[in-house]
C-alpha cells in the first residue's frame, strides 16, 4: 500500500502539468492526489489565498478547527492567529498580542469552545476564548526547580485531560512534562531528556489518548523519532511508534491518528498503531526539515516540514508546514 502511495506521489510530482506553484503563491493552486486505500485525500487548489496586508507569515505554530468548520492557524507573523473560512477565506486575525504560539487546540468546555496554545514567545501557556481575548495565561513553573529565569522556558504544546488536570511541554528547554491541577497549581514534572523508556528528546507535541481503557498522555519525542505514552500520573507506559521522521504533532479521527512529520512527510496510524497510509512524501531529502524552502520550490501535494494539522468534521486535513514564508495545506478525504 505504502509503495503505491509512493509511486502515484512520484508521478503526480514529475508530470510538468501538474502543479509547480508559481513563485508568489501562497496556497495550493493545482489538485493533486495522496494517500492510499481508506486514506486517500486530494489537495484543494487556491484555498488559503491572502490578502497583502495580511501575510501568513513564518508558519511555527500549529491548526485548530472549531464546530462551525473555521480552520484556526498560528503564525509567528503580525497577524499572529488567522482564522479562515472552510473555504479558505481569510475572515479575520485574533491574538496579534500573542504572535508566535507553537501549538494550537481546540477544546469545548461545557458547550463553549476555546483555544489553548503554547506562546513559545512569551514563555508561557494560554487559554482563549475564540476571538482571541485571554482567560488565562500560565508562566514557568518555577516550583520544578528547573529555571532560573523565565526565558529558560520554552514551552511547544499543552493538553488539558479529561479530570481538568493539564499538562504543558517544556520541548525546547529541558524536555520535561509539567502537570497542573484543574486550578492550574503545579503538581509535578516527569520525563527529561534522554533515550530510554521514561525519557524524550524534545517533547514537541502532547495529546491524550483515549482509544484505551483508560486515558494516557501521548508525547511526540521528535529527536528520538518516537511516539510515547504516559498515564496521567506521569508514568511511562509503553512506545507505540518508532522510526518515524521527527513527529512534531497529531490529530486524532475515530481511532486512527495523523502524525506531522518535520522531514516532510505526514503518516496515518491505525488503531494498532501501524503504519496505514503516507501523505505527502517529500523525494527531497534536502526539501525535508527546512524552513527555508521558497514558494517557487513548494509541489502541491508534497510537505516540506509538516508541524501542525488538525482534521475537520469531514475527516479533511490541513497540514501546516514549518516555513518562512508561511504554508497551509487543506487535503479533502476521498470517498
Amino acid at each position: 500500500m505504502i509503495h503505491e502511495l509512493l509511486l502515484l506521489t512520484t508521478t503526480l510530482l514529475h508530470d510538468p502539468a501538474l502543479g509547480v506553484a508559481p513563485s508568489d503563491a501562497l496556497s495550493i493552486t493545482a489538485t493533486i492526489r495522496t494517500g492510499s486505500g481508506d486514506w486517500a485525500f486530494e489537495t484543494v487548489a487556491g484555498w488559503a489565498k491572502l490578502p497583502d496586508d495580511k501575510p501568513l507569515g513564518p508558519t511555527h505554530g500549529g491548526v485548530a478547527i472549531d464546530k462551525a468548520g473555521r480552520v484556526y492557524v498560528a503564525s509567528d507573523g503580525k497577524c499572529g492567529i488567522l482564522v479562515f473560512a472552510k473555504d479558505g477565506k481569510l475572515e479575520k486575525t485574533i491574538a496579534e498580542k500573542y504572535a508566535g504560539c507553537h501549538s494550537l487546540l481546540l477544546v469545548e468546555e461545557n458547550g463553549v469552545e476555546f483555544l489553548y496554545a503554547a506562546h513559545l514567545a512569551g514563555h508561557q501557556a494560554l487559554k482563549l476564548a475564540l476571538d482571541g481575548t485571554p482567560v488565562w495565561t500560565l508562566g514557568v513553573p518555577m516550583e520544578s526547580g528547573a529555571y532560573k529565569t523565565a526565558e529558560d522556558y520554552h514551552p511547544t504544546s499543552l493538553v488539558p485531560a479529561p479530570d481538568g488536570s493539564l499538562f504543558v511541554a517544556d520541548g525546547y528547554g529541558t524536555s520535561l512534562i509539567h502537570k497542573f491541577d484543574k486550578d492550574r497549581k503545579y503538581v509535578k514534572s516527569f520525563a527529561g531528556s534522554g533515550t530510554e523508556d521514561g525519557k524524550v528528546k524534545t517533547c514537541h507535541g502532547l495529546a491524550i489518548d483515549s482509544r484505551g481503557d483508560k486515558p494516557t498522555l501521548l508525547v511526540c519525542d521528535r529527536e528520538n523519532r518516537r511516539l510515547v505514552r504516559f498515564d496521567l500520573d506521569g508514568k511511562y507506559v509503553d512506545t507505540i511508534a518508532t522510526g518515524l521522521r521527527r513527529p512534531c504533532s497529531v490529530a486524532f479521527r475515530g481511532d486512527h491518528l495523523a502524525v506531522a512529520e518535520l522531514e516532510g512527510r505526514v503518516t496515518i496510524l491505525d488503531g494498532k498503531n501501524a503504519e496505514v497510509a503516507h501523505l505527502g512524501d517529500n523525494p527531497d531529502v534536502k526539501e525535508r526539515a527546512n524552513f527555508g524552502v521558497p514558494p517557487a520550490s513548494w509541489k502541491d501535494g508534497i510537505f516540506t516540514a509538516p508541524h501542525g494539522l488538525a482534521f475537520d468534521a469531514a475527516g479533511d486535513l490541513y497540514v501546516q508546514d514549518w516555513n518562512q514564508s508561511g504554508r497551509i495545506s487543506r487535503l479533502r478525504r476521498l470517498p
